[in-house]
């Protein structure tokens, strides 16, 4: 594997851990306000996703892609136009899963989060952060 593959490879294992981390958040949020706090579980899994995305910028800027870019705007809108997005595919595979295919609320969530992960990390690559 040459070099450039190589590190295509490590930021997608250093995205991958920065999106389990962002998981947690989105997991925990989703959990609360759907169980706790009795909010719809759309509503509910949105708030955990947007939360967990912007936890998702600060370290993939930091962390996965050494961002020092000074158009931290322009990266964030992208980020979060492209975790949108994500939002939107994530929603639907979770009501196609779990509505349709009566699969557990929270294993549909987990497979979504594994299918927007592939998208979220492509864009950024490409678009966010012009790797």
């Amino acid at each position: 594997m040459n070099s450039a593959w190589w590190t295509i490879v490590m930021r997608f294992i250093r995205f991958g851990i920065v999106g389990a981390s962002g998981m947690i958040v989105d997991f925990g949020v989703t959990w609360l306000c759907k169980e706790k706090l009795r909010w719809n579980k759309y509503v509910s899994n949105s708030l955990g996703f947007i939360l967990a995305a912007s936890n998702n910028y600060f370290w993939n800027r930091l962390w996965t892609f050494h961002s020092e870019s000074v158009e931290i705007v322009r990266e964030y809108s992208t980020f979060v136009l492209i975790a949108l997005v994500g939002l939107g595919l994530n929603n639907l595979i979770i009501w196609l899963l779990h509505e349709k295919a009566q699969l557990n609320f929270y294993l549909s969530k987990l497979i979504a989060i594994g299918c927007v992960m592939i998208w979220n990390f492509s864009m950024n690559y490409v678009f966010t952060f012009r790797m």
